[in-house]
């Protein structure tokens, strides 16, 4: 997949128009994804490599996107260490017993290849179903994952976890250390299958600040993106625009950037950086005409960046249309022809 338009742009090689694909393409807005996982729960779907090939192959065949995201979730690898933690319909990620104490991170083991040998199973399908789409591996960043451990679900002002980052630095960092060889394991399984890209999640760093980030995330994500080697790395945060220097300083090939900041300011912010986004996913609700004008902005302002990848600014939202995601991908691919 060397020479895939995907891993060419990410490596800062330019080519007549940007590849294409959209994080959570594989999810609720689809109507075949509803009806295989009618029935079964979201961590039991993520642990079948029948389900992760089928869920992931859908909007490839669907919408031609010119790379697969694998199919799974942010907590798969606490999950796979024996971790009591369920996605609840409605809620998100809620773990039963928080981790706020020293003694409470003798819960958290390492995470062994063996733990997730379905996500190998998983990688080695898809490479036979994918043909030249190239398979971007996935996990989620030190930060997010350990805001659900210690808040023990989804948080509005992470009040818990910043509290704790402050008033107990030490066990702060022996708990991202950890969760951090959780996420560069289960990304190292991946490439090791046959991921061609891998992309590091970070849902919630937008709510620190930058000296907080720096301080108390940035080394424990480096480790996770300076643990994968010979493809390319995509880091991408929502609301991180007033440290995206810092996350491509960690080791990423790739930022990503949400809706809030134009990627010509962002090009400007991390020179030299190969830059993934950013439409604004709510857009994709408004009337063809804005979506198209929002499209050729957006494409404009990734000229100044080394190499641009489109993407949404987040992921897609379950109310898009199907249609409206497969309109975007034909009017990018006609960029070609220009």
């Amino acid at each position: 997949m060397k020479n895939s338009l995907l891993v060419r742009t990410c490596r800062g090689i330019r080519s007549g128009r940007p590849p294409v694909w959209f994080m959570r393409q594989a999810g609720r807005s689809l109507p075949e994804y509803r009806q295989v996982r009618e029935g079964m729960s979201m961590l039991e779907s993520c642990q079948r490599p029948d389900m992760v090939v089928e869920i992931t192959m859908q909007p490839v065949r669907r919408y031609g996107v010119d790379g697969a995201i694998f199919f799974s979730d942010i907590v798969v690898p606490l999950k796979a260490i024996g971790l009591d933690i369920e996605i609840e319909p409605g809620v998100g990620p809620v773990v039963a017993e928080p981790i706020r104490r020293p003694a409470d991170l003798e819960r958290l083991r390492p995470l062994e290849p063996d733990d997730v040998s379905f996500a190998t199973e998983a990688v080695r399908g898809l490479l036979g179903e994918l043909g030249e789409t190239p398979l971007i591996g996935f996990a989620g960043a030190p930060f997010t994952l350990a805001s659900y451990l210690v808040e023990g679900g989804p948080s509005r002002h992470h009040e818990r976890t910043k509290a704790l980052m402050h008033s107990q630095p030490d066990l702060w960092h022996d708990l991202l250390a950890r969760v951090a060889q959780m996420s560069a394991t289960y990304l190292q399984v991946q490439v090791a299958a046959g991921a061609s890209v891998v992309q590091l999640f970070d849902s919630w760093a937008g709510a620190l600040s930058r000296a907080d980030y720096e301080r108390f995330v940035l080394p424990h994500s480096t480790t996770v993106l300076q643990s994968v080697r010979d493809v390319p790395r995509i880091h991408f945060g929502v609301g991180t625009s007033e440290f995206l220097d810092l996350m491509a300083g960690a080791g990423a090939d790739v930022v990503g950037v949400d809706w809030r900041l134009a990627l010509d300011e962002a090009a400007r912010r991390v020179p030299g950086t190969v830059l993934q986004g950013n439409l604004d996913p709510a857009l994709l609700l408004a009337d063809w005409p804005v979506i198209e004008a929002e499209i050729e902005r957006i494409v404009t302002e990734g000229r100044a960046a080394p190499g641009h990848v489109f993407n949404l600014g987040h992921g897609v939202l379950p109310s898009t249309d199907p249609d409206v995601l497969a309109a975007v991908v034909e009017h990018i691919h006609t960029l070609s022809t220009r």
